[in-house]
């Protein structure tokens, strides 16, 4: 015989959701922190592009001076977060995964997620672009928002249901949100890729913050799509051939540039370069900044910083790309990343397929590239990242992609399967390397428990 539920008191109900003190001082504390980790991923936003800005004045001043100038900025900022700042370095997204292992307690979760590696990591990124860099500043975003968010915890009242854990998925995604303008990618990146054990009960708060870190975003840099309004032209049939041809060679493309990154930042490969980055990191960051050097001179600066320029054109059918920018750029945020800098890979994932749909549209001769440009987009990011949905709505957000909506879906799930047979996930793989050594012994009775755990 079932038993009919326990009928529901209101009284109790309204008493636990509308008077708890904690409670009102739960929600205040996340979300007035969720609104300044959007606030400070926007002014991080305008410092990172006011620095770029600056690099392409100082470029202009003669087409050598960033064979010395990227070079030496490059190995400085190596040599300031080896020294300093350790957990700054890379992208940061695999930084707020490994501090998400259940195995970090709190006293090593700041080596990975804190307010003084989020402080560093806006500044170092910021330089790296002022050293014209191929990085993004989006994977820094993550990092920085979930240092802010964490910092929380020692606000939150005892009982407040709120862990680490719960800040950081919210803190991280709150960084895509702010960062792309698109709250319901932030929401998707954390239910694709940070989130491993939600909590129902707070995931209403928790997506409340998300949704409000990219609102700040969107109040200070307006409601528009980030490359403006694209004409795809008729979505049908004349797209299916290449379409699919752009998914699996994006695909195949993204899943080589995640292999190639993990293969390069676990540093156990025996081959000379791996040896001399370990032995002389400086040294090592001081070459492939003079190779990212003469890239960029060789394409004419294009590839230069984030590649958000080159994708706008792209888009806009001008004609100031070189064809093999694709090229150039996967191997130059290559030697980024491998230099060992603060820096992320979501920008530049972008405009390689950008360049990548260009060029399958001149050679299929499709007459809309815009429409596969876009394609292009979805499947190297998706294939990089290994994240189908969160790609495929961050590029159709950007674009405002909505009459392309299944064909940007079906180009993610293809691509994204072409990447998993040629590597495993790029993020959680980083994530292990990041993880710093386990104690030889368990904490003894005499240190503090990490509450917020």
């Amino acid at each position: 015989m079932s038993h009919d539920p326990s009928p529901h008191d209101v009284r109790s109900a309204f008493k636990r959701e509308l008077i708890s003190a904690n409670l009102w001082r739960t929600r205040i504390v996340v979300v007035g922190t969720a609104s300044i980790a959007g606030l400070v991923v926007v002014a991080f936003t305008w410092l990172a592009e006011s620095a770029f800005a600056q690099f392409n004045k100082i470029a202009d001043f003669a087409w050598w001076v960033p064979l010395i100038w990227t070079p030496l900025l490059c190995a400085a900022i190596v040599w300031v977060t080896r020294r300093f700042v350790r957990g700054a370095g890379g992208s940061g997204i695999p930084q707020v995964m490994a501090a998400l292992d259940p195995a970090i307690s709190g006293g090593r979760r700041p080596l990975l997620v804190s307010l003084k590696i989020s402080f560093a990591k806006i500044g170092l990124t910021s330089a790296g672009l002022l050293g014209g860099l191929s990085l993004g500043r989006e994977g820094p975003s993550v990092q920085i928002a979930a240092g802010v968010m964490l910092a929380a915890r020692r606000w939150l009242p005892r009982g407040s249901g709120i862990s680490a854990h719960s800040l950081l998925v919210a803190g991280g995604a709150a960084g895509i949100a702010a960062a792309f303008n698109t709250p319901l990618a932030g929401i998707m990146f954390a239910i694709e890729e940070l989130s491993r054990a939600p909590e129902q009960r707070n995931s209403g708060l928790i997506v409340a913050a998300i949704v409000l870190a990219g609102l700040i975003a969107v109040s200070v840099h307006g409601n528009g799509p980030h490359f403006g309004v694209i004409h795809p032209g008729p979505i049908g049939l004349s797209l299916l051939w290449p379409g699919l041809l752009a998914a699996v060679v994006c695909g195949f493309a993204g899943g080589l540039f995640a292999r190639v990154l993990i293969a390069s930042l676990r540093g156990v490969s025996p081959d000379l370069p791996t040896r001399w980055r370990a032995r002389y990191p400086v040294r090592f960051a001081l070459g492939c900044g003079f190779l990212i050097a003469v890239i960029g001179v060789l394409s004419g600066g294009a590839t230069y910083g984030s590649g958000n320029e080159a994708t706008r054109s792209l888009l806009e059918n001008e004609a100031n790309v070189p064809a093999a920018f694709a090229l150039f750029k996967f191997v130059a945020t290559w030697l980024t990343a491998w230099s060992g800098v603060p820096a992320g890979i979501f920008a530049p994932s972008l405009s390689i397929g950008a360049a990548m749909g260009q060029n399958i549209a001149s050679i299929t001769g499709y007459p809309y590239s815009a429409a596969l440009i876009a394609l292009g987009m979805v499947g190297f990011l998706a294939a990089a990242t290994q994240a189908p949905l969160t790609a495929f709505i961050i590029v159709m957000e950007m674009v405002d992609g909505h009459s392309m909506v299944l064909s940007l879906m079906a180009c993610a799930v293809v691509a994204s399967t072409v990447s998993r047979v040629l590597t495993p996930p790029l993020y959680s793989a980083l994530a292990t390397i990041q993880l710093p050594p386990r104690p030889a012994h368990p904490p003894s009775a005499g240190e503090p428990p990490d509450r917020a755990s």
